[in-house]
């Protein structure tokens, strides 16, 4: 089965965005792996934080009420975070100025004990960020699901999207327009699909010189 090119596919996004200049002013940009190497562990911390919190709930709310979450997690400083005790974590479940939320509380001290595994083993989250192999993001979803908290499925790409690590994004219109291009016949959730998907992005990434972000963003513009 021939999968549709992202000429055909980027094509029809700028007709219905109004041309190609309007389509792309929406795309995004990945921050290179020397931006990422820069990103300070707290700051990783934060937007890991942020991404589980907002999961299930109103973005609007978190945003809000930010500025708490900060004054609880100590400014998200990853030794204090992974060191949170078990009194500490049930005191914070108490506290109205962030969400309570006992389990996604709980996924901060969880996150933070992660980072620190990461930063004796690569130094600083932001190089092993750098050091992954830009081709296999699904085995960073992957990585993500299980050595973190909170950080499998959409949340997890969120996270590596909001921080600045390349990587497409599985909406409801870049899964529709996947559907279309003919490269999975549902939202892709098992290996098989998302190894196919995968494949496709690398193969339009190759074909357009394009990041992931830009591309799954078009693919989201195609159909919308």
């Amino acid at each position: 089965m021939t999968i549709e090119s992202f000429v055909s596919i980027f094509e029809r996004a700028a007709q219905r965005k109004g041309g190609e200049p309007a389509l792309e002013e929406l795309l995004p940009k990945a921050k290179s792996a020397r931006q990422l190497m820069k990103t300070v562990d707290s700051a990783m911390l934060a937007q890991m934080t942020k991404c589980v919190f907002r999961s299930g709930f109103v973005w609007k709310i978190i945003e809000n009420k930010w500025s708490g979450f900060e004054q609880a997690f100590n400014q998200f400083d990853v030794t204090r975070c992974a060191m949170l005790s078990d009194e500490e974590i049930e005191q914070l479940q108490s506290n109205t100025n962030i969400v309570r939320h006992g389990k996604k509380i709980q996924s901060v001290r969880a996150n933070a004990q992660y980072l620190l595994e990461i930063r004796s083993e690569h130094g600083s989250y932001g190089k092993f960020l750098a050091a992954w192999p830009e081709d296999d993001f699904v085995k960073l979803w992957s990585h993500l699901k299980k050595r973190g908290g909170r950080l499998g499925g959409q949340t997890g790409r969120y996270f590596l999207r909001f921080i600045g690590r390349d990587t497409p994004m599985f909406s409801t219109d870049v899964v529709q327009a996947l559907v279309n291009a003919k490269v999975v016949e549902k939202a892709p959730t098992s290996q098989r699909d998302l190894l196919a998907t995968q494949a496709a992005f690398n193969g339009w990434r190759e074909e357009s010189g394009r990041s992931y972000c830009q591309l799954s963003r078009i693919l989201a513009c195609s159909v919308a």
